[in-house]
């Protein structure tokens, strides 16, 4: 728990077992800690020297290093006062390290070899492609976007859900539209099912042009047909640039274009272009809203997250038809929905 800042386990054991009384020796830390006497003796003068563990009574005084640990006894300074400079120094590296990874990248797309290198990678065989789709999806942080299309080829199936399941656990924002084809691979309704129980907001349309994977809008996967690279998986990465904010709005012409899947007692369905309403679900969110709730506080009411309020939010919108919950408003009551 504490070697983030800086302790290691045995460091923490001893340091930990302070907490539940006021002071103690090192012969009585041996006994609660299983360390042997020496280590626990070392330990407990390198941390009294960090200002950790000071001494609370010793034999004949003096600094930690010349302390009788035989006869001293240790107490713990307060947590709150020992570890926070530990604290602050890890977040510190932290920030440095953001900055250096900001600049690292910034040199990178500056200075490629290829004019068009900063913009466009191009990724052959399938160990790499499967290698830079798993770093696409693993560091989403707000949103990801994507095409499915056909049966998988670089990226096997488990292994993708593996990723999908690591995004949503952090709250990436995940939007999925599929063509038709897709789900008539093996096992497809299946992992689609347990796709949207799990989070994924998948549309269904009868095809696509492409596969690809957008992460957090700024880079973006799209497979490139296999004749082209004598018959080995190959992929184009794309940088931001005017060609990601194509692909970013080629995504959402198809999304709001796309019918939404939902899951059944016995499967998967896409709902009926027309005539779309909103669930009971829904229409709980709606209340709320309408009545000038926050998200987060219909969130708590509902006893659900705040990424399903969200979605059921833009559900709702994107049934209205609505640029804004102002509009979504007036579409509700005009509707009847309420």
């Amino acid at each position: 728990m504490l070697q983030a800042l800086g302790l290691g386990p045995a460091e923490e054991a001893v340091y930990t077992s302070l907490l539940a009384r006021p002071t103690a020796s090192a012969q009585e830390l041996v006994r609660q800690t299983g360390l042997d006497e020496a280590e626990a003796t070392r330990i407990l003068l390198d941390l009294a020297t960090r200002g950790l563990v000071p001494v609370a009574t010793e034999a004949g005084g003096g600094a930690p290093d010349s302390v009788d640990c035989g006869a001293a006894r240790f107490r713990l300074t307060p947590p709150s006062v020992a570890l926070a400079p530990f604290l602050v120094e890890q977040r510190n590296a932290l920030h440095r390290a953001e900055t250096a990874f900001s600049m690292l990248t910034e040199q990178y797309r500056s200075t490629a070899a290829h004019p068009a290198g900063s913009v466009v990678e191009v990724v052959v065989g399938v160990e790499q492609v499967a290698h830079r789709f798993h770093q696409l999806q693993r560091g989403a942080q707000r949103e990801l976007l994507v095409f499915l299309v056909g049966a998988p080829i670089a990226v096997p199936r488990d292994d993708a859900d593996v990723s999908e399941s690591s995004a949503l656990d952090r709250g990436v924002d995940f939007r999925v539209v599929a063509a038709k084809d897709y789900l008539d691979g093996p096992g497809m309704a299946r992992d689609v099912r347990a796709g949207i129980t799990a989070g994924i907001e998948l549309r269904l349309v009868d095809s696509l042009s492409l596969k690809m994977v957008v992460s957090d809008r700024e880079r973006a996967m799209v497979p490139l047909d296999m004749a082209d690279s004598g018959g080995e998986p190959s992929a184009i990465v794309v940088h931001r640039s005017g060609l990601l904010t194509a692909l970013v709005h080629l995504f959402e012409k198809e999304w709001a274009q796309a019918r939404p899947l939902y899951t059944t007692t016995t499967g998967v369905r896409a709902e009926p272009a027309a005539d779309r309403q909103p669930t009971e679900g829904e229409l709980e969110v709606l209340a709320l809203l309408l009545a000038g709730i926050s998200d987060r506080r219909a969130a708590s009411q509902l006893g659900l997250s705040i990424r399903t309020v969200e979605r059921r939010t833009r559900r709702l919108m994107d049934l209205a038809g609505a640029d804004s919950r102002l509009q979504l408003g007036w579409h509700a009551a005009r509707a009847g929905w309420l």
